[in-house]
């Protein structure tokens, strides 16, 4: 075996409202949010006036005798104008390849801050350990005008204290959450077969449908009407709350429900990537092909409803979890185009053009009869999301020397269906087995 490199995590903590340390979060907050515009401003009036670019201290130096930053411990309130910094950074690069034609679209200038509360980072430099609690400084200015230098959060249970490398204070929906960024402990690389694959295709009622071309291959759904039936009912008490309320109404409510809905959602990406990167480690599957067209949530038209279902489900945020999942293990990630992999027959070798490339006669062997159903040519029919999971596989294999033998009419016609809210022991109850060594019981991530 032999050990990964290095990585770091993120772990987000709510913070409870009986810690009484809401008040000092809101006001650090509500600094870092002014500071931040303080920076904007100083950088757009560089850009607009002489047409150069901020160095990595400008902000610092310009700013530091301001009353904004004085209100902030000084290492927090430099961690925020370097955040400035490096979104001007963005806009420098972007802005060169859009003069030399490498882009669509012309970038815009970073703009003024309209929420009032901003994220606040301390570097561990700044946070010591007393206890079973995290000391978190506020300043000199702060203990001269209230009367105190510091506040304290729980420590994280579940990890070290010497790994920590900076705490994030993230406001979010009236709440407030510590971030701890962490050096995570290199993990040892199983040894994967390099000619083994998952070809993974994204969708909506089966988020992911997984086909592997291993020798008696299987196959297996990931089950998303649970998460579309989440984001309906969000969507359904959203509109019923702002029915008759004038634009831009917010309220407690609507920021306690859309806070719920998210942590749903963050718990549904890290459930079903936990389930994708298990199954590969467990079964040596050492590559992942994932299809994706870019820009199809930006130029969906799929009606009112149907836009709002596929647009909102975060399979873009799942599909970049499984990506980060698989660096940290050893799978390789491989990301191609998904065009007209449902219309052409994998049974059948139709043949796969790229999305603008397809020929005048080019006609697939097989359809979709009803939902769900693909009929192909002299074999049947077959599972649809199979069938192009089975193509998404092609799309690469030529390049990738992928072996398809492996995949049979058992992986294409019986795929097992996994429902993310489900545990191990609830699973017999619910009509389907577990595919060969899944493991429904994700770790916490």
């Amino acid at each position: 075996m032999i050990l990964l490199p290095k990585d770091y995590g993120c772990q987000q903590v709510l913070l409870n409202r009986s810690l009484l340390v809401h008040p000092i979060l809101e006001y650090l907050c509500n600094q870092a949010h002014r500071l931040t515009n303080c920076g904007i401003y100083y950088g757009r009036q560089i850009w607009f006036q002489e047409r150069r670019y901020l160095k990595k201290f400008d902000l610092i130096n310009e700013l530091k005798s301001s009353l904004n930053y004085q209100s902030l411990y000084s290492q927090c309130a430099q961690q925020v104008l370097l955040a400035v910094v490096e979104s001007f950074k963005s806009f420098y690069e972007l802005d060169k390849k859009s003069r030399n034609g490498e882009l669509d679209q012309k970038p815009r200038l970073p703009s003024y801050r309209k929420n009032g509360l901003a994220v606040v980072t301390y570097p561990k430099q700044a946070l010591k350990l007393v206890g079973g609690e995290i000391r978190i400084p506020l300043g000199q200015t702060v203990k001269a005008w209230f009367g105190i230098d510091y506040f304290t959060v729980p420590a994280p249970s579940n990890i070290d204290f010497a790994l920590i490398k900076e705490l994030r204070i993230l406001p979010r929906n009236r709440e407030f959450y510590a971030e701890w960024v962490y050096e995570q402990q290199p993990v040892r690389q199983i040894k994967l077969n390099e000619r083994w694959v998952l070809g993974i295709d994204p969708g909506v009622t089966n988020w992911l449908t997984c086909i592997e071309n291993s020798f008696g291959g299987n196959s297996f759904i990931i089950d998303g009407r649970h998460v579309k039936s989440v984001n309906k009912w969000y969507n359904k008490q959203i509109a019923c709350i702002k029915e008759g309320k004038p634009q831009g109404f917010w309220s407690k409510k609507l920021a306690t429900i859309t806070e719920k809905r998210n942590r749903q959602m963050r718990d549904a990406v890290n459930k079903a990537a936990r389930i994708v990167i298990n199954y590969c480690l467990k079964n040596r599957i050492g590559n992942i092909v994932f299809g994706w067209n870019k820009g199809q949530r930006q130029e969906s038209s799929l009606g009112r409803r149907n836009n709002q279902t596929f647009v909102q489900i975060p399979t873009c945020r799942l599909k970049e979890r499984i990506e980060c999942l698989c660096k940290r293990h050893g799978i390789k990630f491989v990301e191609t185009e998904e065009s007209y992999t449902s219309k052409a027959s994998f049974l059948n070798r139709d043949p796969l053009p790229t999305y603008g490339e397809k020929p005048d006669r080019w006609k697939p062997s097989g359809r979709r009869t009803k939902r769900g159903l693909y009929r192909s040519l002299w074999y049947g029919t077959i599972n649809a999301d199979c069938n192009g999971a089975a193509n998404i596989i092609r799309k690469v294999a030529a390049t990738s020397g992928f072996d398809l033998d492996g995949v049979g009419m058992g992986a294409l016609t019986r795929p097992t269906r996994i429902k993310i809210w489900v545990t191990a022991k609830n699973v017999k109850g619910h009509g389907f087995s577990l595919p060969r060594s899944v493991n429904l019981e994700s770790p916490r991530l």
